[in-house]
């Protein structure tokens, strides 16, 4: 057993594949456990470019970051930040707008280990221990509410995370609920994976990856992604894949991946 392993915070089961160290290894981090390498190698054997498709990830929500803050926006809460890798949100936040505040909302104990060791002496920076699945529970969390204000403009995110809630646990209905307390003039900020165009075998070897990780993956269509978006409007260039969103062409080779959607809604009206 490695020194990682030995170290594992309390309350973490390392014997299972978790999506978030999954994550970290895609990204090249060091993160992650011997369950969590072997399972991300087995999506890797039907779907190598996953690894791309997470950089890209990381890209798109530096643009849309930069984007945001050009819009004035000063507050972020990111629910399932996954765990600490460069060019975090607030740290992009901060190079544009070193007095904007960024509460981050995961529930994994290795994540929230690791981000509130980072984050100790960031004034205006919080992670908070909430579940995605219960919306009323992160709005009313007295942690958030220190930090964010909604009766101004807030860009919620959720990037590559609202895949691992099946439709049984309603996530449309999360969603809407989450973006209810926002004020006009606030921003989400979705980007989901789609299997959308491939091959229905390695979406099988992949999804059932994934049963026997922490969260199941749930792909779904450019259509079910974008309803995501109901009651908020698009910013241009609507859902497309990362690459295309707002891209420099810098990053990308070939068009980039199709592995995930992504887009940046405005909730309509004027913020009080």
């Amino acid at each position: 057993m490695s020194q990682a392993e030995r170290s594992a915070p309390n309350g973490a089961d390392i014997t299972t594949p978790n999506v978030a160290r999954m994550y970290d290894f895609y990204l090249g981090g060091k993160d992650n456990y011997a369950s969590d390498r072997e399972a991300a190698r087995k999506v890797l054997g039907v779907a190598s470019e996953v690894p791309l498709a997470a950089l890209e990830n990381r890209e798109f929500v530096k643009r849309a970051v930069r984007f945001l803050v050009r819009e004035d926006i000063k507050q972020f809460v990111d629910i399932g930040p996954g765990l600490p890798t460069r060019s975090n949100v607030h740290e992009v936040v901060r190079q544009y707008e070193p007095q904007a505040h960024v509460v981050y909302i995961d529930n994994d104990p290795i994540v929230l280990s690791h981000s509130q060791s980072l984050l100790e002496n960031t004034p205006g920076v919080a992670i908070i221990d909430e579940d995605l699945r219960e919306p009323e529970h992160i709005l009313s969390n007295p942690a958030l509410r220190e930090l964010i204000s909604f009766a101004r403009p807030v860009a919620l995110c959720m990037t590559l995370v609202l895949h691992f809630i099946p439709d049984s646990g309603d996530p449309y209905g999360i969603v809407a609920r989450l973006c209810e307390a926002l004020c006009p003039g606030s921003y989400v900020v979705i980007s989901h994976v789609t299997g959308d165009g491939r091959d229905p075998e390695a979406l099988t070897e992949i999804t059932d990856t994934y049963d026997q990780a922490t969260a199941p993956l749930i792909m779904r269509s450019r259509t079910d992604i974008a309803r995501f978006f109901d009651g908020f409007e698009l910013v241009d260039p609507g859902v497309v894949f990362l690459s295309q969103w707002r891209s420099t062409g810098e990053f990308y080779s070939e068009g980039g991946t199709r592995w995930a959607y992504a887009g940046v809604g405005r909730k309509p009206g004027v913020s009080g």
